[in-house]
């Protein structure tokens, strides 16, 4: 298939035993009035107290104990080599002293070895890791600071290209990998993407240490230096959903020129979706386009769509796809906005035989199902509360998946409830990954989705 391709003082205290207290013995009863100095005067210098540091950008020091345990270890794992450790060797330093994951030792290797000696010494791994404090930080912040880039404050896309080419290199369950680096190279592109398109929610190309930290990447890092099965890692790292991708990519690349257009995109998903859709999508309404041509969806283009296609629970998608309705980028959806995408799938319902829901029924059924904060406009946040919010896009623009809603099987309702861990995106990766691999070996297989489209019509508008 593949073969083409400072602080304020503190408030000073009162005490009971001031001159001007009313228990003082200095005040006698009955006596004329005191003369007293002003109580706004200054009679003392306030106490300077000096307040210790309690804002630790990499995370408080370690204690003492910890601290000089890991010198020991370090001085253990550098005995016999004083001229330094080389790559090959320096897998144990990464595991045990830095706690990360073994794929990350030419990443930590290189950034000590600025001068390219082929050797780290113990005096350089110590100024590096212990004197930069990077021995007390927590796992994301360790992360990103042997990814990024000197004087840089993100992490881009090519900063995680040399991780990825240990994992290959290293991991069994991707050996299988090593005679086809075609295939290894585009299987590292679309682990990146994943990885933007997930934890980069700014969608500006520039990782922050912020959103690592919020995001489950440095959980799937260590799941998959842990696991062998690399199709167990579903987070961005699973060869079956690399294949899934890949393969839908390829099926509507006509010409294999690795970039799509609007006629490949209309085919996916059997015709699912409306051309007014595709045409908002390469109007760049939800992404800007990363494609060097004019009306193409490049590689990393399509893995996004794909992403947002397959899985409207996730925050990405619905971003994605509320930007494409929403025709006047004002941040709502109005009735006019779903009148317009909604009028080609009443035509696309009379070109099947269906029985058409005209737009007045639907659109009730719509706002009831969101149920938004004020009457008669969908706003971004009102789709992250409802979890029909893909049900609510699939009425506007996939009528397969519409349909498939309206007639949805119970048992397989049951076994979502049995797999509450699985994303949409698991479980059509999964199902299409076995589709796929049947088609491979000259099976008979069904996607099992609902009535299809077999021929393109003529958009109709």
């Amino acid at each position: 298939m593949f073969s083409a391709a400072s602080t304020p003082p503190l408030s000073p205290r009162s005490t009971a035993g001031s001159p001007l207290s009313p228990r003082s013995p200095m005040r006698r009863l009955g006596s004329g009035p005191m003369f007293v100095s002003s109580p706004l005067k200054k009679t003392s210098e306030p106490v300077r107290e000096i307040v210790p540091q309690f804002y630790f950008p990499n995370g408080p020091p370690a204690p003492k104990e910890i601290h000089e345990q890991c010198m020991v270890k370090i001085e253990e794992m550098f005995s016999g080599h004083p001229n330094g450790l080389p790559l090959s060797a320096f897998g144990p330093i990464v595991k045990e002293i830095c706690k990360l994951p073994s794929f990350f030792s030419s990443s930590v290797f290189r950034k000590i070895d600025v001068n390219n000696t082929g050797l780290v010494t113990r005096s350089a791994f110590i100024d590096y890791w212990i004197n930069d404090k990077l021995m007390s930080a927590d796992t994301a912040t360790k992360i990103f600071h042997v990814l990024k880039q000197p004087q840089k404050s993100y992490l881009t896309q090519d900063d995680f290209r040399p991780l990825l080419r240990e994992l290959l290199a290293t991991h069994r369950g991707l050996e299988f990998l090593q005679d086809t680096p075609e295939f290894q190279e585009r299987y590292a592109q679309t682990v990146i993407y994943r990885i933007f398109y997930h934890v980069n929610r700014s969608g500006n190309g520039c990782l922050r240490l912020r959103e690592l930290k919020r995001s489950n990447l440095v959980a799937a890092f260590e799941q998959v230096d842990a696991e062998d099965d690399i199709n167990k890692v579903l987070r961005y790292f699973s060869y079956e959903h690399f294949y899934v991708i890949y393969c839908k990519f390829w099926e509507i690349d006509s010409d294999h020129d690795f970039k799509i257009d609007q006629d490949d995109l209309i085919r996916y998903g059997n015709h699912s979706l409306t051309y007014r859709i595709v045409d908002r999508i390469f109007s760049q309404a939800p992404k800007k386009l990363t494609s060097d041509e004019p009306g193409k969806m490049s590689y990393e283009d399509f893995v996004w769509f794909i992403l947002s296609e397959e899985d409207k629970t996730s925050e990405p998608s619905l971003e994605y796809w509320f930007k494409c309705i929403d025709l006047d980028s004002d941040g709502i959806i109005t009735r006019k906005d779903m009148l317009y995408f909604y009028e080609e799938q009443l035509h696309r319902m009379e070109c099947m035989a269906h029985e058409p829901v005209l737009f007045d029924d639907i659109v009730c059924q719509m706002i009831d199902m969101i149920n938004p904060e004020k009457e008669g406009i969908i706003t971004l946040r009102d789709l992250k509360r409802c979890k029909l919010s893909g049900n609510f896009f699939n009425i506007l623009f996939n009528l397969n998946k519409f349909v498939a809603f309206e007639t949805r099987d119970p048992i397989l309702m049951r076994q979502e409830r049995e797999e509450p861990n699985l994303t949409e995106w698991d479980r059509f990766a999964h199902h299409e990954y076995i589709r796929l691999s049947m088609e491979e070996n000259g099976e008979d297989a069904s996607n099992g989705s609902a009535e299809v489209w077999d021929e393109p019509l003529e958009a109709p508008f």
